[in-house]
């Protein structure tokens, strides 16, 4: 292994020309709505903000609309309570997270997603190593700033061995790993089952779900021999549960990581230790990263693209607190879990609605685009 550099983070400015505004209806979507609907008439707080004025009024107790707003409030409560018991059931006590000690690791850090939670606790002072398979004159010419905090090494972590003499390189720059993020994937191919090469197949699985494997079967030793414990992020698509077509290899690769996190979880809690070593699965739609860049999200409305940083802050929040989950963004990555209990009948009118099977354009086929024949970008 090379020996680590500083990784770059902060984008030059761009002389290209400013983009058209977008119309005002773009900005109404699903996500919004639901937003604003939590934070106010369905938010338990605002809803006894309501009972509270009505007995300013000196409302009666008896009177219908102070019952009503009574009986709604005590009803958010209790659904808001529930949820909180159902994840300390489903998830534990929460880790304590002390960032000056912990060291988080970082795959396909270099760009997208990765880069920016590399780029958030680089800016706080936390130790971060990003490991990525660029190598370092293709990460300096994107004309990134030096972050203090951060290094770059070089890794492809679908090899073993790479990744095994990361780690040693790791230990001994920063200390013992305490966070993992696994947010590298392999660039969409787009392309039918029927003419995906093996090799591709094969190029894909490795990338997005047998690299998984060795990040996890490296580190998580080293996470458990600390005091504190540690936490693991994988980062998956609801593409995994919805499985649209052309996107044969990239489906199944995350369909196994989500299994793959679940399965990992289970471990943890039955052999003691899903207390001290958080995990945290991430199963989104479209982010905004050249992944996706030739995928036309089916309904801007219902299944808007997401903005990395907003996944990033998420995923962020979620460490700093020390807790397990999911996260599922926007709200349609919610519902896609009932989406599997409907009739087949539904979920087939429920496809032709969306458009999701339109979503990877024909020409997309033709794909291989220059200089990225190997490269290793940020996951959806």
């Amino acid at each position: 292994m090379t020996t680590p550099k500083r990784i770059l983070t902060t984008p030059s400015p761009s002389t290209s020309p400013p983009s058209p505004p977008k119309q005002w209806h773009v900005h109404l979507t699903l996500d919004l709505i639901m937003t604003v609907l939590c934070r106010s008439i369905l938010h338990p707080f605002i809803a006894w903000i309501i009972v509270l004025c009505l007995r300013a009024q000196a409302t009666p107790y008896d009177h219908p609309a102070f019952l009503i707003a009574s009986g709604y409030a005590t009803l958010l409560t209790i659904i808001d309570i529930a949820f909180m018991i159902s994840d300390r059931i489903a998830f534990g006590a929460d880790r304590t997270v002390d960032l000056g000690e912990e060291v988080i690791v970082i795959t396909g850090g270099a760009s997208g997603l990765g880069r920016l939670v590399a780029q958030i606790y680089g800016l706080r002072g936390v130790s971060v190593a990003v490991l990525d398979v660029a190598d370092e004159e293709d990460v300096r010419l994107r004309g990134w700033e030096e972050v203090g905090g951060v290094e770059y090494y070089q890794c492809d972590i679908g090899v073993r061995g790479e990744v095994e003499r990361a780690a040693r390189r790791i230990e001994e720059d920063l200390g013992t790993p305490t966070v993992l993020v696994n947010c590298a994937a392999a660039r969409i191919n787009g392309q039918p089952l029927l003419s995906l090469s093996a090799e591709t197949f094969q190029k894909t699985i490795q990338t997005n779900l047998l690299a998984v494997v060795h990040t996890c079967q490296v580190f998580l030793p080293q996470m458990l021999s600390t005091e504190n414990g540690g936490t693991i992020v994988n980062v998956s698509s609801v593409l995994g549960q919805l499985c649209a077509a052309g996107l044969a290899d990239y489906s199944a690769s995350k369909a196994g990581l989500s299994a793959l996190h679940r399965t990992l979880e289970a471990e943890l809690r039955v052999s003691g230790n899903g207390d001290k070593v958080k995990t945290v699965l991430v199963e989104s739609g479209q982010i905004s990263t050249p992944l996706f860049k030739f995928i036309k999200t089916p309904s801007s409305f219902f299944a808007p693209v997401l903005e990395p940083s907003r996944v990033a802050q998420e995923i962020v929040s979620m460490i700093d607190q020390g807790r397990s989950g999911v996260i599922r963004l926007p709200t349609f990555a919610m519902l896609a879990n009932w989406y599997a209990v409907l009739p087949a009948g539904l979920q087939r009118i429920g496809r032709y609605l969306s458009g999701i099977d339109l979503a990877v354009p024909a020409e997309s086929a033709q794909t291989d685009q220059p200089g990225q024949e190997n490269l290793r970008v940020e996951k959806k």
